[in-house]
């Protein structure tokens, strides 16, 4: 079982960047962006699969931390299907990672308070 992950480099270079523009920590930025993926009607691809492992180290009790049956739970409702352990974590806890901090990225565009913006995005559709 695993019990650690290392971000893509990208995704390092991302958190960095958020961390510094936005005072948040990593291991909000990292929720934020599985929020953000889960939220995301298209589902992932083979390559969300094959990052680099050239990032950031997170731990999986910081990411998770209580709630880890129940992240378990929302990726396999997005995956429609059982995910072992070892296919949740790394597997799909680290693609999400990956391809939610993009979106965050993303979003942090639209405006000066980050958590105001993604409280909104609700209201906008």
């Amino acid at each position: 079982m695993a019990f650690k992950i290392k971000t893509s480099k990208r995704t390092e270079d991302i958190i960095s960047r958020l961390e510094l523009s936005h005072n948040l920590p990593c291991y909000t930025l990292v929720k934020l962006a599985m929020a953000l993926s889960l939220r995301s009607e298209k589902p992932l691809e083979e390559s969300d699969f094959k990052t680099n492992t050239l990032g950031r180290e997170l731990n999986r009790q910081t990411i998770t931390g209580d709630a880890d049956i129940m992240y378990k739970c929302l990726m396999e409702l997005y995956a429609q299907k059982h995910l072992s352990d070892e296919e949740f974590f790394p597997g799909h806890v680290k693609a999400h990672i990956d391809r939610g901090i993009v979106l965050l990225e993303q979003e942090a565009r639209y405006g000066d308070d980050l958590l105001i913006h993604l409280t909104e995005l609700e209201k906008g559709i």
